[in-house]
């Protein structure tokens, strides 16, 4: 059986033992004495434990007590955050919520403890070394920071472009199966960020350019997750993705420049597309206001000529009536309403029709021209 030095008090002849002979006791040249002296000197020792000496009963009281400590080494803790997984000759049996629990103890039984509530942080297309922090890995979900991975941020688009996605995945171990998390994956970041980069590249390669720069940013995220779920579903892998941040989408390093320029453009075009709409909203409804307007003077103008032409004929109706009871008379004021409307506002001149002889001038004196002079004044 080795001996290895623990450090312990030394004396000249370089025994941690601090006596002759080693870890045997007194011994000649440093050889452990007879086994029978040292099972001797074992059952006395026993004997004053043991008052009724080490036989069968004693045997059987010292196997009860290793017995009793072995089962009781099976008790264990689980933490707020975690779940235990409980195994028996490495056969899961069952999983253990927090506090106090059992378990056979090993070599028979084993216990995983999984921390379920904590968070964890896959970054593709950069590496960062966040700070730690009470023994806690803090990320921050701004701008990334650090060395660029571009074999796995450069990806094809769907119109046949280069994007340049920087993203993170926060995820956690599904609390309803953690014996998957533990079991069906072996390398389980690992896997989540395959999935994750996998995801994000279908989905990449599914849209244009200038909709991931612009419109649709917002749309890939959700995508994205959803997509990697369903993956991790599909592989049992008890990974719950939480969220997927985009922290940047950017055109390959050499075309930034041009693409940023279309980006403006773009931009400007929706400005401008707004400003067109919030004019065609100002001046459609001034027009439809303008023609409503003229529509309703149109109907008033026919109701009015309408109703003036139902009024004439109305009016002639009535006269027709009496000219036929009176037509000599009615046909004589016919005139002499007329003359009146056609000669009211000439020069007459009025001859009298009478058959004598120069009796055929009336004198007349033209009152109207002599209104200046009335009073004395011109």
């Amino acid at each position: 059986m080795p001996w290895s030095d623990q450090g312990g008090p030394r004396n000249q002849n370089n025994n941690p033992w601090g006596q002759p002979g080693g870890p045997w006791g007194q011994g000649s040249g440093g050889q452990p004495p007879d086994l029978e002296e040292m099972l001797r000197r074992s059952q006395e020792g026993l004997k004053r434990i043991l008052p009724s000496g080490f036989g069968g009963r004693g045997l059987a009281i010292l196997l009860l007590v290793a017995v009793l400590a072995w089962l009781l080494s099976g008790l264990y803790t689980v933490g707020p955050n975690e779940i235990g997984l409980n195994l028996i000759f490495g056969k899961y049996m069952g999983k253990t919520q927090a506090g106090l629990n059992y378990n056979l103890p090993g070599p028979i039984g084993s216990v995983i403890k999984l921390a379920v509530t904590d968070r964890n942080i896959t970054d593709v297309g950069f590496r960062e070394e966040p700070a730690i922090v009470d023994g806690r890995r803090r990320g921050s979900p701004a701008a990334p920071r650090g060395p660029e991975a571009p074999e796995e941020s450069l990806m094809l688009t769907g119109d046949e472009n280069i994007a340049d996605v920087k993203f993170r995945v926060i995820w956690q171990i599904d609390p309803a199966k953690p014996e998957d998390y533990a079991f069906n994956v072996a390398n389980q970041p690992g896997t989540v960020k395959a999935v994750a980069e996998s995801a994000m590249r279908e989905i990449v390669g599914q849209t244009q350019i200038q909709k991931i720069l612009t419109a649709d940013r917002k749309l890939i995220e959700p995508a994205s997750q959803a997509l990697m779920q369903k993956v991790l579903d599909e592989y049992h892998s008890g990974v719950l993705v939480l969220q997927v941040l985009l922290l940047s989408v950017d055109p390959p390093q050499q075309v930034i420049a041009a693409f940023r320029d279309v980006t403006a453009a773009q931009q400007d075009l929706q400005r401008l597309g707004n400003e067109a709409e919030a004019y065609a909203n100002r001046v459609v409804p001034e027009a439809r206001g303008a023609a409503a307007r003229i529509l309703q003077e149109a109907e008033a103008y026919r109701e009015q000529i309408v109703a003036e032409a139902r009024g004439q004929a109305s009016r002639f109706e009535q006269i027709y009536a009496q000219y036929k009871n009176a037509p000599t008379i009615t046909r004589q004021r016919l005139y002499i309403e007329t003359m009146e409307r056609v000669l009211g506002g000439a020069d007459k001149v009025i001859l009298d029709d009478s058959s004598k002889v120069g009796a055929g001038v009336t004198p007349f004196v033209p009152l109207p021209a002599f209104a200046p002079f009335q009073g004395g004044r011109k």
